[in-house]
């Protein structure tokens, strides 16, 4: 019988657990890859030193490589050691590790399969695992569906207790790819049982968007088209493609963050009240505003999208080569490193606003932000001028006619990653005798005023998972909206030739057409 742990975090001694998940089974396919290595066991190591762990638990790798039980735990031991944001404590490693079990076979073999579901029995007999298993794909996407499919052949798809099957991204490569993987999986699993993940949403910064709104009375009033002017949505890479040259050169940055993540933060952000807070509640909500996103037709898209390529360049001092040299990278690839969009949501709070997402790799600065602009006020107490549909004389929307500058709009970012916080911006009176006025920020920092770091997501959505909770998962319907609204893009790209690659310097904030094209609107992107 699985023998106990003995770490107790003191900081958390005398208190109950509030979410316990139950005995259980984690099945790692890819078990000796980069994200099982550097996200899954460090974050599981991370659920059971904090006892978010079931009672009993099994950790059980599936993968080709050839490895024994104790040679995989050395692996992931090292792996916790560099990726982990907790280093290892060696009682509580000695007792963590004692679960982890593998698998070798390959991806296609039945008999492999069959092996597996022998061992998880005996596990279920001789641990009390009570039948319960989560399965984690974490393999390239072209590998699921014959691993979905050889789970149903074992009989895998169900057991005594609960069976769940967690899915990385990217979910499809098009609208009618993400519509047949939705319907090869629902042939072996119902929908309760699949969980699509998307790792932004397990980001605790990203789960603060929904208390910040529904829990203050304040905001709500303002978060629509009569006082918000427009909403940036930025995810800003330093990195190249480091080693995914040749998967990263098939998909591209609209592939790669738009579709998934920018619009899910999209969604998180613009969603309705909820009726309550629950899984399902949620995900309808936030499925109906994907679904509200107006689509792009062909003549648009050439005025509602920009595409970049880094060249040669410096990101912080150093010199970086260009994307056509990355190692995988075809030579003459007109992959964009780099997106710009207009979205327009069709509903009645958002009519008219637009929202500006953009992402790219080799930018000067890495981060993740959703930055919400609010509207001037309407008239000028000041001596400056204020919004452009008050101004009453020839120029006036831009400088006051004492020849002031004009009022900054005031600014509410939710900072997603590095620095998880959020930050208000408004005018102030500087100190004196004047009536001088500067834009001052009011800024919460997770980890100034709690006195501790956010979790990593995986570790959210791990428990989650184990615990039955869907809520911070994708739904195949959400996945199929955001398909839709991106594909006639992606088409649309292929017919119009790209520009003349490469058109932005590593170490830029990306090509100058992106300036142009926001400032065609009357809008600048946010500085960072």
């Amino acid at each position: 019988m699985l023998e106990s742990r003995t770490f107790v975090n003191p900081l958390r001694e005398g208190m109950r657990v509030a979410r316990a998940p139950e005995p259980a089974s984690i099945i790692i396919f890819g078990a000796t890859g980069d994200l099982a290595r550097r996200k899954l066991v460090p974050a599981l190591y991370n659920l059971s030193r904090e006892n978010y762990m079931p009672s009993v638990f099994n950790i059980i790798g599936f993968a080709r490589r050839p490895r024994t039980d104790v040679e995989i735990r050395d692996e992931y031991k090292k792996a916790v050691n560099e990726f982990s944001r907790e280093k290892i404590q060696d009682a509580t490693w000695d007792s963590f590790s004692r679960n982890i079990f593998y698998v070798q076979s390959n991806l296609d073999d039945l008999a492999g399969y069959k092996r597996l579901k022998g061992e998880l029995e005996r596990f279920d007999r001789e641990r009390g695992t009570a039948g319960n298993r989560l399965f984690y794909l974490a393999v390239p996407p072209e590998l699921m569906p014959e691993i979905v499919e050889m789970l149903g052949k074992a009989e895998l798809d169900t057991s005594e207790g609960y069976t769940r099957i967690i899915l990385e991204k990217p979910f499809g490569r098009d609208l009618a790819s993400a519509v047949e993987l939705n319907q090869r999986l629902h042939r072996v699993f119902d929908e309760a049982q699949i969980y699509r993940i998307d790792h932004y949403l397990g980001k605790e910064a990203v789960q603060n968007i929904f208390v910040f709104r529904f829990a203050n009375g304040i905001l709500e009033p303002i978060w629509n088209r009569t006082y918000i002017s427009n909403v940036q949505i930025t995810v800003a890479e330093t990195v190249g493609v480091e080693e995914r040259g040749e998967y990263y050169d098939n998909s591209g940055a609209l592939r790669d963050i738009i579709q998934n993540h920018a619009l899910q933060l999209l969604a998180v952000t613009t969603m309705e009240p909820p009726p309550v807070f629950g899984p399902d509640e949620v995900r309808n909500e936030k499925a109906q505003v994907l679904r509200a996103i107006r689509p792009l037709g062909y003549n648009e898209i050439a005025n509602a999208t920009v595409r970049g390529q880094y060249g040669a360049g410096a990101i912080g001092g150093l010199s970086v080569s260009g994307y056509r040299t990355e190692p995988e990278v075809n030579p003459e690839s007109a992959t964009p490193t780099f997106v710009a969009l207009r979205v327009l949501i069709d509903n009645w709070r958002w009519a008219g606003v637009p929202f500006y997402l953009r992402t790219g790799k080799r930018l000067p600065k890495r981060t993740t932000e959703i930055a919400i602009e609010f509207k001037l006020p309407p008239l000028s107490l000041f001596g400056r001028a204020s919004s452009p549909e008050y101004a009453a004389f020839p120029g006036d929307d831009v400088r006051g006619r004492n020849g002031a500058n004009a009022l900054e709009p005031n600014s509410l970012v939710f900072n997603i990653q590095p620095d998880e916080g959020i930050s208000l911006k408004f005018e102030s009176k500087i100190p004196g005798q004047d009536n001088r006025i500067r834009p001052v920020n009011m800024d919460f920092r997770y980890n100034s005023t709690f006195g501790q770091a956010a979790p990593e997501a995986y570790e959210r959505l791990l428990l989650d998972a184990l615990l039955g909770d869907p809520m911070l998962f994708t739904r195949y319907d959400e996945v199929e909206a955001q398909w839709g609204f991106i594909t006639p893009i992606l088409e649309t790209w292929q017919q119009i030739p790209p520009p003349a690659f490469p058109n932005y310097e590593a170490g830029t904030w990306g090509p100058a057409v992106a300036d142009e094209f926001i400032k065609r609107d009357g809008h600048t992107w946010r500085r960072l």
